[in-house]
């Protein structure tokens, strides 16, 4: 069953990457501007003082102009940096310089701070491949945010940033994978389970 369930998986990440990898630049332009306002608007209804949010790649939905309007309004903004034992330590972000981490991603290069700091945010925002309908959230395969999830005793809402066609009915998953409570596209925002 879970060798079936991670070939589904594999298969449904490549199709979406290579979907993500052939938008266009006014296609990622529009999307960035619908990105950025619908996570203000969430950061905003929530009355986040904190965030816990990353870096987008270049094929992702745009967080950089979020990130760029929770500084300026000061939202303090916390930013994962992957670890070799598959664990995120977190870093405040100012808008400032980034570099890249051990696996390649987007990281801040201020402070860094240990896995638990994300405790104590009032929103996360997370990457993620697609979405279901249930709030299931399948990632990329590596395993951060999920481990992270998994860890916490008590979540903050959490929210995947991810393009309208990759929320669908089902995605295969596994024990360790982790629900999120919405949603935010270049369209709107959808909250799926009120959070606990």
């Amino acid at each position: 069953m879970t060798d079936d369930v991670s070939h589904d998986k594999r298969a449904l990440r490549a199709e979406l990457r290579e979907r993500r990898r052939i938008c266009t630049a006014k296609e990622r332009e529009e999307s960035e501007a619908g990105v950025t306002a619908n996570l203000i608007e969430l950061a905003t209804r929530l009355e986040s003082k904190s965030v816990a949010a990353y870096l987008s790649t270049t094929d992702e939905p745009q967080t950089r102009g979020f990130l760029r309007w929770a500084c300026e309004h000061d939202i303090s903004v916390l930013l994962p940096i992957s670890r070799a034992d598959g664990l995120l330590d977190w870093a405040p972000y100012d808008g400032e310089e980034e570099d890249n981490d051990l696996i390649g991603m987007p990281a801040p290069t201020s402070e860094v701070l240990g896995p638990i700091a994300i405790n104590d945010v009032d929103l996360i925002i997370v990457p993620a491949a697609s979405v279901d309908r249930t709030g299931m959230r399948m990632g990329w395969g590596r395993g951060y945010f999920d481990k992270t999830l998994g860890s916490m005793e008590t979540k903050p809402p959490i929210y995947a940033v991810i393009f309208e066609s990759e929320f669908v009915d089902a995605v295969p998953t596994e024990i360790h994978d982790q629900p999120v409570n919405g949603i935010v596209t270049p369209s709107g925002i959808v909250t799926i389970t009120e959070h606990n």
